[in-house]
């Protein structure tokens, strides 16, 4: 397909695209914070929240300048810098802007990405655990969902998805794996795009990449695969609150996703800081460094008091309580600190966000006093967890 810029083009034909978003709006858009509010007890404005991978630190310095810089535009739709968000980006990663689309976050590419390319013929693979928003997306779409468990490092089985997914439109590999923070290699996620079924999309979820520095697998996007890589701020960037995210792909691949995503501003806010954060070259490795150092030292005091966990590359890791998840959950949130959530499939585990140096303190104190009996685990029953909207879906609650 002839390559071309699809921002004008969407605004060209943004009578026929506003049609595709209103025909696409029954589509319900699952987000990281409405999953971990299922599992959210009540808690004062003073709680230590580790349970949305959210980064603590939030915007760097040049970010929120450029925040500050652009509020008395505020009016103003301001497209043009949306544009250069695009160029911006494509030029540090060696990519035809074509290539780039920006969304508000991550969470919209990935669902009408799963939404255009599975259907009730067309089944969606995932990893078990992993990253739930894309199965709600196929449960929309009327696809069937097929869990395929991780490996014995937590890595993706491809093999494994590409032997459960004769009939797959889409099969979804998020690295580092949310809820696991493990990686999958470079080679396996080659392996799956040139064995997957003809016609098939392979979805690559980098959200977290920045914090672990594994290859990306951009590349095979430049090479033209049947490829699409998710990108996010919200994660090392610190921009969970202001929404900025890319879709990265095939000219003729993002154009089916605009048809069913359909095409809007982005928030200047967002946009503006987004630059100003790729411009700076030590953001991410200075970042990374914070993030690794605080995991580690989790990891250490994790150890010395023989608590077992699964190794982690990212942000988040899996904790093994021994004992049903959602009680310690609560019991946790009794102490003040939120963690969370479990996975079907592992229900003795939690997962854990790293947050700060002093929040992981607070972890550490709090997690010792309710797994040495000093704080009652509650006997209430478990509340419903989902339920269905008026569309069929089933949505969290």
């Amino acid at each position: 397909m002839p390559s071309r810029n699809l921002t004008p083009f969407s605004r060209r034909s943004f009578l026929h695209v506003s049609a595709a978003a209103s025909a696409a709006a029954v589509f319900h858009v699952v987000a990281e914070p409405m999953l971990a509010a299922r599992a959210r007890a009540p808690h004062s404005k003073d709680a230590v929240i580790i349970d949305q991978n959210e980064n603590p630190l939030g915007p760097s310095r040049p970010a929120r300048d450029a925040i500050s810089a652009i509020i008395p535009q505020g009016g103003r739709y301001a497209d043009n810098l949306t544009d250069d968000l695009v160029h911006t980006f494509a030029q540090l990663e060696g990519l035809n802007p074509d290539y780039v689309h920006a969304f508000p976050g991550s969470s919209v590419p990935l669902r009408f990405t799963v939404v255009t390319f599975t259907s009730p013929a067309k089944s969606y693979v995932t990893a078990d655990p992993g990253y739930e928003a894309g199965m709600y997306a196929a449960e929309a779409a009327g696809a069937r969902v097929v869990k395929v468990p991780l490996t014995t490092t937590h890595a993706h089985d491809v093999k494994a998805m590409l032997a459960a997914g004769a009939d797959a439109g889409l099969f979804y590999v998020c690295t580092p794996n949310n809820p696991t923070g493990t990686l999958t290699p470079h080679t396996d996620i080659e392996y799956l795009v040139e064995n997957k079924p003809k016609g098939s999309v392979v979805l690559v979820d980098e959200a977290y990449i920045h914090f672990s520095g594994a290859a990306s697998a951009l590349d095979l996007v430049k090479a033209g695969k049947d490829v699409v890589v998710l990108r996010t701020f919200s994660k090392t960037y610190g921009m969970a609150g202001l929404r900025c995210g890319f879709a990265i792909a095939r000219p003729d691949l993002l154009t089916k996703i605009m048809d069913s995503a359909g095409w809007n501003f982005m928030p200047v806010t967002a946009v503006v800081a987004a630059i100003a954060s790729l411009k700076d070259p030590q953001l991410v490795p200075e970042r990374r460094r914070i993030n690794a150092t605080v995991r580690q030292q989790t990891f250490q005091w994790l150890d010395r008091n023989g608590h077992s966990y699964i190794p982690s590359e990212s942000n988040c890791f899996m904790l093994d309580t021994k004992r049903p998840g959602k009680e310690v959950i609560d019991a946790m949130a009794r102490q003040n600190v939120l963690i969370g959530r479990i996975w079907p499939v592992m229900p003795t585990y939690v997962r854990i966000t790293v947050g700060t140096h002093e929040e992981m303190e607070q972890f550490q104190a709090a997690f010792q006093k309710v797994m040495h009996g000093a704080v009652a685990f509650s006997l209430a029953p478990a509340r419903p967890t989902r339920k269905r909207n008026p569309h069929g879906m089933f949505i969290p609650v």
